[in-house]
């Protein structure tokens, strides 16, 4: 009796961390599917804590044994930053470095599976250039995501991202255009730019063009783009230019900050370039172009010497520069950065903190969903009965068979505290 051959599965990614690596994941898919790499597990790790790392660690292990003959691959800036902890894990087929996950022969089935090399990891600082890699779109999602930087040139005392990416680099302006062009042909109405250091953009291309300048180009060059959206950006290095663009009603409404802290000493300590007063200016800058403005921050509670007075800052910071989707990070120490060699904080402290944080960004969350109710919006629909606003609140629809990737006309009816509830008109 003849055997059936039972059917090919395509390679599968996990994705963990930021909105980057969820890009650079669908160029490894892309990559792995043109190779024909069947039935192989992809592991894309965060290192931006140790939490994240345990968490890599945990996904590997169920990856190997919810997947028994798989060869488990994993790459991202924890396996750039600690190679060897990887690579003596049984479950682990290879490594793959940051700079080597995104090379289209890496995923070769040949070159991925066979031979004795597990470690396949180069130094990222010696990566000159970073490519501009196009993708149709992010898999199941209404937007699609472009890179235009990579790496980072900053060493804030708590970081150990810069040994995971490299320095900074950035795609040409040129190639960034072409890309969203290609996008918007394909039908996507919505971009997002994103980087590790986005704002660094242009500083090692030639004539050190800035971002505001890239964004102003993209909206002269791809006039049926809709809508165009910018990631987590750098507070202190925001160009005049991109805050003056931002008042196009093309540039989605919203900004995600990463500030870090609410405290000028502690600011200091973390070496990062601006001051407490400095964030607060830049958000009523922003509003002032954008009144519809809603802002995103990262703060971090218990960073170490931080003391009751000067995380009370942080806490203050919400309201002064009205954010209304807190990232809000408990504090831990990563081998190799400065910060882990400074005077640390109890945990239970740390713990503490992190939730009276957590609090306070849902507060802060509530009043700008209750300012939201009542109005008639636009929703650009993500999947079924889920989308998002302009200013990127998640709305919850109360209809079916809305097409994913447009948006449509909704009237607000209220919310459950953490996303708006609508009725399409």
């Amino acid at each position: 009796m003849a055997q059936t051959k039972s059917p090919s599965r395509p390679a599968q990614v996990i994705t963990l961390g930021c909105r980057l690596n969820s890009y650079e994941s669908e160029v490894m898919r892309g990559h792995a599917e043109t190779a024909g790499l069947e039935g192989a597990v992809i592991v894309n790790t965060c290192a931006v804590t140790a939490e994240a790392v345990r968490t890599a660690r945990q996904t590997i292990r169920r990856a190997a044994r919810d997947n028994p003959d798989a060869p488990v691959s994993v790459t991202g800036c924890a396996a750039q930053i600690d190679a060897d902890m990887f690579a003596a894990m049984p479950e682990v087929t290879r490594v793959i470095g940051n700079h080597e996950k995104m090379q289209a022969e890496t995923w070769a089935p040949v070159d991925l599976l066979g031979g004795p090399e597990k470690v396949r990891v180069n130094d990222i600082m010696s990566v000159q250039e970073t490519a501009g890699h196009l993708i149709d779109g992010m898999e199941g999602r209404a937007r699609a995501y472009v890179q235009v930087q990579n790496g980072c040139d900053h060493r804030c005392t708590f970081c150990i991202i810069p040994y995971g990416r490299g320095n900074s680099r950035s795609v040409p302006a040129g190639h960034v255009v072409r890309m969203i062009q290609r996008l918007v042909e394909t039908g996507h109405y919505e971009v997002v730019l994103t980087g590790v250091d986005l704002t660094s953009w242009g500083a090692d291309l030639p004539g050190q063009p800035e971002l505001g300048n890239l964004v102003q180009r993209i909206l002269k060059l791809v006039p049926d783009l809709k809508q165009l959206r910018i990631s987590s950006i750098d507070a202190i290095e925001m160009d005049e230019a991109l805050i003056e663009v931002m008042g196009d009603r093309r540039i989605a409404p919203f900004m995600h900050l990463s500030l870090q802290h609410g405290d000028n000493l502690i600011l200091k300590r973390m070496k990062r370039r601006h001051s407490r007063d400095q964030a607060i200016e830049l958000a009523q800058r922003l509003r002032t172009v954008r009144p519809d403005m809603a802002l995103g921050a990262d703060i971090i509670a218990g960073f170490p010497t931080e003391s009751e007075a000067a995380f009370e800052n942080s806490l203050r910071l919400i309201d002064d520069c009205q954010i209304a989707f807190l990232h809000a990070f408990p504090y831990s120490p990563r081998p190799g950065t400065p910060a882990a060699r400074m005077p640390q904080l109890e945990k239970t402290v740390i713990k503490d903190r992190a939730a009276r944080l957590r609090a306070a960004g849902q507060a802060a969350l509530r009043k700008h969903l209750e300012f939201h109710v009542g109005r008639e919006v636009d929703v650009l629909v993500e999947r079924q009965q889920q989308g998002r606003l302009p200013d990127f609140t998640p709305v919850a629809l109360e209809t079916d068979g809305a097409e994913a990737g447009r948006p449509i006309r909704a009237r607000i009816i209220g919310h459950d505290t953490t996303r708006l509830k609508a009725q399409t008109l």
